[in-house]
């Protein structure tokens, strides 16, 4: 089975890639599968659902994500094995933009839209700079000159990436990236012992453990401070 792994900022178009992806992928008698991973709550898995794709969602609540992703990602993959996928895809929304839950070695798809300011390449850190590809959205609402201009940035960020373009409504695009989402040698059957490209952040702070008093009497652990000078 092949993992793919797919991140990127809340709204970007995550799911409407995916779904149209896996519709491209079906009509290649590939068989894929989605693990949806998010924080308080989603209905995606609905719209998976309806388009006879095999779904789970995991909901991480009070924790971090990428954290709960990496904690569970084991089973997920052993999921997608009992349930014969050829493709087991997850999504998840790098909401800090600090984690990246790309796994080395393993497919890693970053999306990012075109609405999101010509700046945001360069505010999501490892989860863009990391990916394998890059997948543009929403460029039929802007310019030409600014669909450029943001495909300059993402290139500065990550120049190593195949960065494409996907409309998720209309799926153009979407073929031509279920090509590189499937291929027959990256077939596993487990992560265990495989490491993270990026590492979490370095410490926890009292917040992280429940904090909610404010002031330099409760703040333990990893603290930084800003410069107000």
């Amino acid at each position: 089975m092949n993992l793919v792994i797919f991140s990127g900022p809340p709204s970007s178009g995550k799911t409407s890639v995916i779904l149209k992806a896996c519709e491209a992928l079906k009509s290649r008698n590939i068989n894929a599968g989605v693990v949806k991973f998010d924080c308080l709550y989603t209905d995606d898995d609905v719209l998976y659902e309806k388009a006879g794709i095999p779904v789970r969602k995991g909901l991480s609540g009070g924790l971090c994500p990428d954290h709960f992703f990496v904690s569970n990602i084991e089973q997920v993959v052993k999921w997608g094995i009992d349930n014969k996928l050829d493709v087991l895809i997850t999504e998840s929304a790098g909401l800090c933009n600090r984690c990246s839950p790309y796994i080395q070695n393993i497919l890693g798809v970053c999306v990012i839209d075109n609405l999101s300011g010509i700046n945001t390449p360069k505010k999501i850190g490892p989860m863009l700079k990391m990916a394998d590809i890059v997948v543009v959205t929403k460029s039929d609402i802007v310019s030409q000159a600014e669909r450029e201009v943001f495909l300059s940035r993402v290139s500065f960020v990550n120049p190593k990436a195949v960065t494409m373009n996907v409309n998720g409504l209309t799926g153009q695009g979407a073929y031509e990236l279920s090509t590189l989402l499937y291929s027959e040698d990256k077939n596993i059957d487990t992560v265990k012992s495989m490491k993270l490209r990026f590492p979490m952040p370095t410490a926890l702070c009292s917040y992280c453990l429940g904090e909610t008093r404010i002031g330099e009497d409760y703040q333990k652990g990893n603290i930084r401070k800003m410069s107000m000078e």
